[in-house]
């Protein structure tokens, strides 16, 4: 793969990339569609990385269906996929690592302390094996995309990051490959997710700025969720991760992460 993408580099072509752990769904496509327009050659790739899953995590029950996903490769026209063994990506002997000092530390960070440093370094390998001109990641994962874009920075690696808008299921639920586990019962309860950043929205269209209040707001509502574990509900800057003290359109987000029958999801609003 990376002969191949040096060849192409070669020839003047501009390579767009989209690194995926599989299970694709509309999401994932939609980065595709982002790139289209954009590269001469687009590649995807499906790795589902052991470094980025910390202790106890679903990483043996992650959910992987190769073969769908190459179909679906197949009818967005991707050019090229990238399915890596572990073995491949990682030498026994590994002992260098990437760590993000900043971005990474609280949210998700917070309870999942190895993970960015995970993502970090597979990014990188697969930047240098797939050598992109542009990269495309969903905003969904809102601090893994603020992550990316620093490394990407503070390394100096020579390409553009784009952001895709989080594409929601029929009922609101953001995507995920992680909604498969849910039953139907349960995904009841994980629309309380978009319910309560729509709660928020509106609070903040009404004029209220105090991000405090916004917060309590939306935490006292999940509390009467029966079967919604809350993580963390913050409102922070979309490019440094930092809590916001008012709320500023165009700049602040509000991240939420739930579990819900150990499940767990994700979300989040730019005001």
């Amino acid at each position: 793969m990376q002969n191949l993408c040096s060849s192409l580099r070669t020839e003047g072509l501009r390579i767009g990339f989209v690194p995926t752990m599989g299970a694709l769904h509309e999401g994932h496509l939609s980065l595709i569609d982002l790139l289209r327009e954009r590269v001469d050659i687009l590649i995807l790739s499906i790795f589902v990385n052991p470094t980025q899953f910390g202790h106890n995590e679903d990483l043996d029950k992650y959910p992987r269906d190769l073969e769908q996903d190459k179909k679906l490769c197949m009818n967005k026209k991707v050019d090229y996929i990238f399915t890596p063994l572990t073995e491949e990506m990682y030498q026994p002997n590994c002992s260098i690592n990437i760590s993000e000092n900043l971005l990474s530390i609280g949210l998700c960070g917070s309870s999942r302390p190895d993970h960015f440093s995970g993502v970090a370094l597979v990014c990188a390998k697969l930047f240098n094996i797939c050598q992109p001109s542009v990269v495309a990641f969903g905003q969904k994962d809102a601090q893994q995309v603020a992550v990316i874009k620093r490394m990407v920075r503070d390394l100096n690696f020579q390409i553009d990051v784009l952001v895709g808008p989080i594409i929601r299921e029929y009922d609101g639920l953001a995507m995920s490959s992680r909604n498969r586990y849910l039953s139907a019962e349960h995904r009841e309860t994980a629309l309380f997710l978009n319910r309560s950043l729509q709660v928020g929205k509106q609070l903040f269209t009404d004029g209220v700025t105090d991000a405090r209040k916004i917060i309590n707001q939306i935490k006292s509502d999940l509390s009467r969720v029966d079967g919604l574990e809350l993580d963390y509900v913050e409102i922070v800057n979309r490019e440094n991760l930092i809590a916001e003290i008012d709320v500023k359109k165009n700049q602040s987000i509000c991240v939420i992460a739930v579990w819900v029958n150990k499940v767990r999801l994700i979300d989040n609003y730019c005001f």
